[in-house]
């Protein structure tokens, strides 16, 4: 016997997708601005779901959002690099992580929350009126060059109603202890109360077919752009030598700028640490949003590239059940360009823990991961072969992101007080009820979920 709904058929599901619109912000509005989107939060970052701006909770498809004002206070940095200091204006951006469209949410937040939306982008340069709100959002709209969702398919809808299932589960069994010697008995019992209090799970929809085209194609086009090559080495084998020659002036041209880079570290000050800890730690889950630059340079600018296809191509494709790599504590997380000479980069993610637990899982288990990220990143701990050392200079790394961090004046997220591992938790949960049969030794580890 199962619950109806969630079955487990990876074939249908509800894909992610997220929305960031971001617009220039003129100095002189800044202050104004931040006290309107304080007006949106108490505590300070966290965000009121009910705000009469934006009401985060009539959008039953969001898992997070933010509003944040990104000003790079590290541009200096240029000047040590030997490099004129760019003039970058001040920008507004409101991005979040949702099941359905970017764009379809969008059009549900110029509905739902219209007069909101043009009163926070009212600072702007150039602000919406009423009447083309949609299409300004749209205009200022940005796609994240690599993107990472937690666990693909799993819906606000699923993560509130299986921790609904899994609390009403636990109070059942609080008044009625599992008999130890007989599992069996015991999941019939729980199953039996799930479905005499109605707590099945409702059918998602099915996984829209132009998603499996695109993820299909997707996936293919490095798969046959390595067997084209390989075809063509074997036919004409002198190839090989070209990309041999293409791989020694790339290592080359690597390690030369690798020697020859400045290494800029500074430590990031004492108020701007404050300012950034008060918005944190308000839940078992923080925001955390960095800005900065890319090295000067051709060949940092197209490393990078290649460096985030290859991140976006595997959080598609390989990591989508729970984990980037060997890290667990991230929900959602994108890399979005800022303009389109591809010079700035922000970084955004929602992550468990404490930063300091955030950042030492990073360096502990996929050290190599950060520096292909953001090695490249104007004011980063030197890096070694493109993974080696880096972020290995532990308090380098780690005044390098506090000190290009920026705060994010408005934090949403869908679902308090749960972790990514209660998500995961909550869902072996949900199984272990829909399961057509349980061995008795798989009966006692799920009872230990409970």
């Amino acid at each position: 016997m199962r619950l109806v709904g969630f079955a487990g058929k990876s074939a249908e599901m509800t894909p992610q997708s997220n929305f960031m619109v971001v617009a220039p912000v003129p100095r002189d509005q800044l202050s104004g601005l931040k006290n309107l989107l304080a007006s949106m939060t108490d505590p300070p970052g966290m965000a009121k779901p009910g705000n009469g701006l934006f009401p985060f909770e009539q959008f039953d498809t969001l898992h997070y959002a933010r509003f944040a004002i990104l000003d790079d206070q590290t541009v200096s940095d240029f000047k040590e690099a030997g490099e004129r200091i760019p003039d970058y204006q001040p920008s507004l951006a409101f991005l979040g992580d949702c099941d359905e469209p970017g764009d379809a949410f969008l059009v549900k937040a110029a509905d739902r929350a219209g007069a909101g939306l043009c009163e926070i982008f009212s600072r702007c340069k150039d602000p919406p009126s009423a009447g083309n709100l949609l299409a300004w959002m749209r205009r200022h709209s940005l796609s994240p060059a690599a993107n990472y969702v937690n666990y693909l398919g799993r819906t606000v809808r699923q993560i509130q109603r299986e921790a609904a299932l899994r609390a009403a589960v636990v109070a059942y069994l609080k008044d009625h202890p599992p008999d130890a010697d007989n599992p069996q008995a015991t999941r019939r019992a729980v199953i039996d109360f799930v479905h005499a209090s109605k707590l099945e799970l409702p059918v998602e929809a099915p996984t829209p077919p132009a998603w499996h085209v695109r993820n299909l194609i997707d996936f293919l086009i490095p798969v046959v752009a390595l067997i084209v090559v390989i075809g063509l080495v074997i036919k004409f084998p002198w190839l090989l030598i070209l990309l041999l020659l293409a791989l020694a002036i790339f290592v080359v041209l690597l390690r030369w700028y690798e020697k020859t880079e400045p290494e800029i570290i500074r430590q990031p000050t004492d108020q701007h640490t404050r300012v950034l800890a008060e918005l944190e730690d308000h839940d078992v889950t923080n925001q955390f949003t960095v800005l900065g630059s890319v090295k000067p340079g051709w060949f940092r600018r197209l490393l990078l590239i290649v460096v985030f296809a290859g991140i976006g191509w595997g959080a598609r494709h390989v990591y989508t059940r729970g984990h980037l790599a060997r890290v667990r504590s991230i929900h959602f997380a994108r890399w979005v360009y800022l303009d389109k000479g591809r010079r700035r980069v922000m970084f955004a993610s929602n992550y468990d823990g404490s930063l300091d637990s955030y950042m030492d899982d990073f360096i502990n288990k996929v050290g190599f991961g950060l520096n292909l990220a953001f090695g490249s990143g104007l004011g980063y701990p030197r890096t070694n072969w493109l993974i080696c050392d880096g972020s290995k200079e532990e308090q380098k790394f780690k005044y390098t992101l506090r000190r290009h961090q920026v705060p994010s004046q408005v934090w949403y997220k869908a679902y308090p007080g749960l972790t990514a591992y209660d998500l995961g938790r909550n869902t072996r949960v949900r199984q272990g009820i829909e399961a057509s049969a349980m061995s008795d030794a798989e009966i006692r580890a799920w009872l230990r979920d409970l």
